[in-house]
């Protein structure tokens, strides 16, 4: 039986609808599928629409779209303590050969004991010693190397990579903002050396888009060579009220979107939030014990009190990791 040349028609345009329905999934998947769908998504989704809309109110040029992210608890894990303190303590051991007075000597004594919070008993000044310890007195390409090798090899206490230690949603996120013109920073209170070795292949984060606490350089010539030395020296602290100053001092452009975990972002996100226009402030909230951790007012680490209340007060977003994330780490290996 031949069809009417109607219905012939008709069943054509509904299968070449159905293959361009197809074809614009596989084309244009949800940019953010590690996110339960929610308020939490819908704000994030909402405010990047309000700010790319050229017809809109809240429109931002391109130029003006900076979006700055802590780092530690915020894009990759942070417990049990942070993951640059794991590698001077690293550090600190292959060291100790060197060193046999640090046998006897705080904060070294207890570290090479294993005992890590003896050694940060010591507050500030343990930590200045560790960090001197182990990251000054070499150049930054030395500095560069070896932070490399350790990441190359180092495991966290759950068996992964540290660099295999990263918010898979945080990475989403990261991505849906650049497709839609935003420039992302690292802001962080962790050393900007560090970070840099890591950020652009971890987090599409070039190192002259990253923020952070610094020590003093030096400029000297070795063998007929000009190097850059790091000193025992503190520069520059990139943490609470330093956020701010370091944004300005380093970008030059107040953000319209920032994200943090912890109280040390306090300042940031009021930073962000109290320019003109549209604003957008977001915590990670770790709320996760069975998938990550959970912890906020009372964590030694990653402290989250008068940030959370704050939140709370202005209406920030706040992710609730455990219901919020469809999955935390890239790998369905990353649980505790």
């Amino acid at each position: 039986m031949r069809l009417p040349l109607q219905v012939l028609n008709l069943g054509l345009a509904l299968i070449a609808l159905a293959a361009g329905n197809v074809l614009a999934q596989q084309i244009s998947p949800d940019p953010l599928l590690s996110w339960n769908d929610g308020a939490t998504k819908q704000a994030i989704v909402e405010f990047v629409a309000k700010v790319t809309d050229e017809e809109g109110t809240d429109f931002v040029p391109p130029a003006e779209r900076i979006a700055t992210f802590d780092n530690d608890g915020t894009l990759w894990a942070e417990q049990p303590f942070y993951f640059q303190l794991a590698f001077a303590v690293d550090r600190i051991k292959a060291l100790a050969p060197q060193h046999p007075e640090w046998q006897t000597r705080e904060p070294f004594a207890s570290i090479l004991k294993g005992d890590i919070d003896s050694a940060l008993a010591g507050g500030d000044h343990a930590l200045v010693e560790i960090v001197t310890a182990t990251h000054a007195g070499m150049t930054t390409t030395e500095f560069e190397q070896i932070v490399k090798g350790w990441l190359a090899t180092a495991k966290h206490p759950k068996g992964l990579p540290y660099t295999e230690m990263i918010y898979q949603p945080m990475l989403e996120l990261l991505n849906y903002l650049r497709a839609n013109g935003f420039k992302t920073y690292i802001v962080s209170g962790g050393g900007v050396e560090f970070m840099r070795v890591f950020s652009e292949k971890a987090y599409g984060i070039p190192p002259e888009q990253v923020v952070g606490s610094m020590g003093k350089l030096q400029f000297e010539p070795r063998d007929n060579q000009p190097v850059l030395v790091k000193l025992p020296e503190v520069d520059f602290v990139d943490d609470k009220d330093g956020k701010p100053i370091g944004i300005q001092k380093f970008i030059g452009r107040r953000p319209i979107a920032s994200f943090g975990n912890s109280d040390g972002d306090l300042q940031m996100l009021q930073w962000t939030t109290s320019g003109d226009g549209a604003r957008f402030a977001l915590i990670v909230h770790h709320t996760d014990p069975q998938r990550e951790w959970a912890y906020d007012r009372n964590s030694r680490i990653g402290r989250l009190d008068k940030a959370l209340d704050e939140a709370t007060a202005k209406g920030w977003t706040v992710v609730d990791m455990k219901t919020d994330w469809k999955t935390i780490f890239p790998t369905e290996d990353a649980t505790p």
